[in-house]
């Protein structure tokens, strides 16, 4: 890889947003710019960097996917209102799971994630608002993970060999991929970000589609919808750096007032980690789990089972998909 990685102990949080506030600046000139907001902490700082540096020259949008957490599209633009950032959000879930349907591989379906943000849906918006520039919160562990061939994150393209602008009509501008989570978390707080969107567990660009093992339906991202917020509720004060749900495809056996039902399987990861170089399940105590798999089965209709992963990364990887 030819990006360097300014680390955690090297950051210095007010150059660095002072020199790429400039460096967005100069590259788009008097133009203006459109900017990928997810609500997680890497696309959250972009988007205040980027609207410091290019003020109402830079249209914020929040994409739809059918495959974010509960109410996360609404509450996403809410938090960055009372930040004065105005965020328009853009409804793009017949996109998605169209490019979804029939799609099992974990490969293919981050590539089908691609194409659906890349091609169809930001090529779009560049052509409605004249804009030759992207923003978006790419990071360097993205970066190393495609390069290193471990899995393909959706939002890698120059590193890979593709020109976004030869291929979709836009540059697209990265400035944080020399930095790890917890180097952009710390420059989240020093840019005035609420603390619960700079230190909220982070959340994979593919979104749930990460997050379902086989394909993608409108009815499993619910399945699995329904199952991260009993997770995330369970385990917001545990101080781990990443909790989830992960739906399998096969159904299995389970028993329910006396009969057979045969039902999902919901698997939950909690990770320590730093970066997501590496990382270790957390410890959880007996008493949450089994909260957990009582929640999830009762309240998610047709889960029958619980698992909880114990397989650190590497081998495991945080992600699933």
């Amino acid at each position: 890889m030819d990006v360097k990685e300014i680390t955690l102990e090297e950051l210095d949080t007010e150059k660095f947003i002072a020199e790429k506030v400039r460096e967005i600046s100069s590259v788009v000139d008097d133009g203006v710019a459109i900017n990928a907001l997810s609500g997680g902490v890497d696309s959250a700082v972009v988007t205040m960097l980027a609207h410091r540096a290019l003020g109402d020259r830079v249209k914020t949008y929040f994409v739809d996917s059918g495959l974010m957490r509960e109410k996360e599209p609404e509450d996403i633009v809410s938090v960055f209102k009372d930040l004065g950032v105005p965020v328009e959000l853009i409804n793009a879930q017949e996109t998605f799971f169209g490019a979804l349907k029939g799609q099992t591989d974990p490969e293919d379906k981050r590539q089908a994630i691609t194409r659906s943000f890349y091609r169809d849906v930001f090529a779009q918006l560049v052509r409605e608002t004249g804009a030759k520039h992207l923003l978006q919160g790419t990071n360097y562990t993205d970066i190393e993970e495609t390069v290193a061939g471990i899995k393909r994150q959706h939002n890698i393209l120059e590193q890979l060999g593709i020109n976004p602008e030869e291929a979709y009509g836009y540059r697209v501008i990265e400035p944080l991929i020399q930095l790890r989570k917890s180097s952009i978390r710390k420059l989240g707080k020093a840019l005035g970000l609420p603390e619960e969107t700079y230190s909220r567990p982070p959340f994979p660009g593919p979104a749930l589609a990460a997050r379902v093992i086989g394909e993608v339906t409108p009815e499993r991202a619910r399945l699995v919808r329904s199952a991260t917020t009993i997770v995330e509720e369970e385990l917001s004060q545990s101080g781990a750096f990443q909790y989830l749900a992960i739906l399998h495809e096969d159904k299995v056996t389970g028993i329910r007032d006396g009969r057979r039902d045969y039902g999902f399987q919901i698997e939950v990861r909690c990770w320590e980690s730093t970066d997501a170089k590496i990382g270790s399940p957390t410890r959880l105590p007996y008493e949450v789990l089994d909260r957990l798999a009582n929640r999830i089965t009762t309240e998610v209709p047709g889960v029958v089972s619980v698992t909880y992963n114990i397989t650190r990364k590497p081998p495991s990887t945080i992600e699933a998909v």
